[in-house]
């Protein structure tokens, strides 16, 4: 890759927006909650407990119906991953990680946009994909206004 002036330029202001996006209150609060979840003990045995019982789940699962205790390990496995959604150190992680994704893909249509409208920008967001033109493949008959 050939360095240009422009090239060299475009990567300072995309290395000062990430280090903005560093900065930002909404990437402390993630690592805040990071460090409180790996930090509980009781939610972090839980969640060890809980990728045990995912082997569980995914052999009965494997297996289906037939298998012996393909109800019980379904039922336990079901309750366990209640237990720890319900936890708050956890509700707050999952928050703040949800508002860190969408941070990060509001800036990537900004950008995409900025660019193009007809530029498709990935995010996973069925509500930001939906504003990004198309990019969940609506198959409506370009009834959306896709092209």
């Amino acid at each position: 890759m050939i360095a240009t002036e422009e090239r060299i330029k475009i990567l300072d202001v995309a290395e000062g927006l990430s280090k903005m996006i560093i900065n930002s209150d909404i990437v402390e609060d993630y690592y805040q909650s990071l460090y409180k979840l790996k930090n509980d003990d009781y939610a972090m045995g839980l969640i060890r407990t809980f990728q045990k019982q995912k082997e569980k789940y995914e052999e009965v699962h494997r297996i289906g119906k037939y298998h012996p205790d393909y109800l019980q390990v379904i039922k336990e496995t079901r309750e366990l991953k209640r237990e720890i959604d319900l936890l708050e150190v956890v509700y707050t992680f999952k928050k703040a990680e949800n508002a860190l994704q969408e941070l990060l893909d509001e800036i990537s249509i900004l950008i995409g946009h900025s660019v193009s409208k007809s530029i498709k920008v990935p995010t996973g967001n069925p509500y930001f994909d939906s504003l990004s033109g198309c990019g969940s493949g609506c198959s409506s008959g370009k009834g959306c206004g896709c092209s």
